[in-house]
C-alpha cells in the first residue's frame, strides 16, 4: 500500500494514511532538488536547496511531496538545512564552521541572503564530501527558512516528507531526541492542517521515539541499505530496517534505490510486511530505473531533476495504463517482461 500523497486528503488513523487507490508517488529532493556544487550539471545547481523559492518551484510540477531535513536551533525553532555544520565567510575574510544546533534562529537565519532585502547576510559556503570548502553558488538564491515558514509560505496540498535530521557521529539519550521531536512536533501540529506528512529518519531511535509521541501522521525509516557500516547495527541492512519497523509499529522504509534493485527479495518482504517502501539516490533521476522499480513494486521515489522525471513517469504511467487494457495477455507474460526489463536495466546501470 502507498503512503497518502499532498495530493489527497489526510487520514487520522493511526498513522496508516493511504491512498484510496494505489498511485506512484514521486517526492521533490530537497524541493526541486539537492546542490552538488561539484557538479557540471546546471540542474543541480539551478535553485538553492531546502528553500521556499525551491519547495515551490517543485510544486509546479506533478509530484506529491517535497522532502527536507530539520534540525533544531539552540533556542528551540525547527529549521531547514541538511548539513551538520554552516559554514560561512566573516567580514574579514575569515571562514567560520558551527555546528547548526548551536546556532540561534537569528544566528542561522543572518547565513546567506536575508528575507529583508536591506540585509546582508553573511556568505554562505559549504564542505563538499571532499573536505573542500566551496562558495554556495546557485543561479537562483533564497533565504534560509524555517519549519513554520515551509508550512505558511508553500502550496497546502503538497505534501511534506519531514526529514528528521541527527548527526551520526553522536550518540543521543533519548531525552535528548524526545526533546528535538516535540518541538519540532509543536509547530506540525500548529499548521500542518491538512496538509499530509510523513516523517522519516535514519536515527532509529528518533524512529521509535516520535511514532511514540504521535499518531497522526506515518513514520518511515531511511536506510542506505548496507553500503556502510555503523555502530548502530539497526542501520546496516535491509532487514534490520525492516526488524526496526516491525518492532516500532513503523509504516515504511526509505532505501537506497541500488540496495532495493539488487537485492528484489527484499521488496517481497517489506511488501509482505504490509510497509510502503519508497527510494532515494542519484540513480532515481534516471527514468528507465523509476520505471523499473514501479514494476518490481516499488512505492514511490525521492528525486532531484523533478521536471524531467515527472514528465517521464507521467508518460510511463499513460503507457502502462494503456497496456493494462490488454491485461490478459500481459498477465500471461508479466513475469518474464519484469525480468527481461530488470535484467537489460541491471546490465547498464548496476
Amino acid at each position: 500500500m502507498a503512503p497518502c500523497s499532498g495530493r489527497f486528503s489526510k487520514a487520522n488513523d493511526g498513522g496508516q494514511a493511504f491512498l484510496k487507490s494505489p498511485k506512484f508517488l514521486v517526492i521533490g529532493h530537497r524541493g526541486s532538488g539537492m546542490n552538488m556544487l561539484e557538479s557540471s550539471d546546471r540542474r543541480m545547481n539551478a535553485i538553492k536547496e531546502n528553500s521556499i523559492l525551491s519547495f515551490n518551484a517543485a510544486g509546479e510540477f506533478a509530484i506529491d511531496f517535497i522532502e527536507f531535513d530539520v534540525q533544531v536551533t539552540k533556542d528551540d525553532y525547527p529549521v531547514i538545512f541538511h548539513d551538520n555544520f554552516i559554514v560561512t565567510e566573516e567580514e574579514n575574510g575569515d571562514i567560520l564552521e558551527r555546528r547548526l544546533t548551536e546556532l540561534t534562529l537569528a544566528e542561522f537565519l543572518c547565513c546567506g541572503p536575508e528575507r529583508e532585502t536591506a540585509n546582508v547576510g553573511r556568505t554562505l559556503l559549504r564542505r563538499t564530501e571532499d573536505g573542500r570548502i566551496s562558495s554556495w553558488k546557485v543561479e537562483q538564491d533564497d533565504a534560509l527558512c524555517t519549519l513554520q515558514e515551509a508550512f505558511q509560505n508553500v502550496n497546502p496540498s503538497l505534501g511534506f516528507n519531514i526529514e528528521l535530521k541527527f548527526d551520526d557521529d553522536i550518540v543521543y539519550q533519548d531525552e535528548e531526541i524526545i526533546h528535538v521531536l516535540q518541538v519540532i512536533l509543536r509547530v506540525v501540529f500548529e499548521y500542518a492542517k491538512e496538509r499530509p506528512i510523513i516523517f522519516s529518519t535514519f536515527q532509529p531511535d528518533a524512529a521509535r521515539l516520535i511514532r511514540v509521541l504521535q499518531s497522526i501522521y506515518p513514520v518511515f525509516f531511511l536506510t542506505d541499505g548496507g553500503s556502510e557500516i555503523y555502530t548502530d547495527v539497526r542501520r546496516n541492512s535491509l532487514e534490520e530496517a525492516l526488524n526496526l519497523c516491525l518492532a516500532c509499529g513503523l509504516q515504511g522504509i526509505v532505501s537506497e534505490v541500488k540496495a532495493i534493485l539488487r537485492n528484489e527479495g527484499a521488496i517481497n518482504k517489506i511488501r509482505e510486511a504490509n510497509l510502503s517502501l519508497l527510494t532515494y539516490g542519484q540513480l532515481n533521476n534516471v527514468p528507465e530505473a523509476v520505471c523499473l522499480q514501479h514494476l518490481v513494486g516499488v512505492d514511490g521515489v525521492i528525486v532531484d531533476l523533478v521536471q524531467e522525471i515527472t514528465a517521464s513517469v507521467s508518460d510511463y504511467m499513460e503507457q502502462f495504463k494503456e497496456s493494462e487494457e490488454h491485461s490478459l495477455c500481459i498477465s500471461e507474460r508479466d513475469g518474464q517482461i519484469k525480468t527481461q526489463a530488470k535484467h537489460k536495466f541491471l546490465q547498464n546501470e548496476l
